[in-house]
């Protein structure tokens, strides 16, 4: 089990295990939030305390909901709108700096071309 944590701590995140891949995307989002994004299933992520104060913002087509915490406004996590869709992203710059290193970086297109960089 591993842990990320916003910066003053009101909003954790357990998690199964460590990711074996995170992915940088340059999107127009994602660039401006800063995020490392690692992907589970929403059954493998537990929100600590369950009902911690999260702000969400969702645009487009809204089929995202981005997580923030509501005293230091750290993005946490995105969680998709839809509850068929098994896929959540977590923010794994919240993670510890040894979590993320252990893991392989991917870099996504997602400006221009939505594909990966290093494929």
């Amino acid at each position: 089990m591993i842990e990320a944590s916003c910066h003053c701590g009101a909003v954790r995140l357990a998690i199964e295990s460590a990711p074996e891949t995170l992915t940088d995307c340059n999107c127009s989002i994602c660039r401006r939030y800063g995020v490392l994004w690692a992907y589970y299933r929403p059954g493998q992520v537990r929100l600590v305390p369950p009902d911690a104060a999260t702000d969400t913002y969702m645009w487009d087509d809204r089929s995202l909901a981005f997580h923030r915490c509501r005293t230091c406004g750290c993005v946490t996590h995105w969680a998709p709108s839809d509850p068929a869709r098994d896929r959540m992203g977590v923010n794994a710059r919240l993670m510890d700096l040894d979590v993320r290193a252990a893991a392989r970086v991917r870099r996504l297109d997602g400006a221009v071309t939505e594909r990966y960089l290093d494929d």
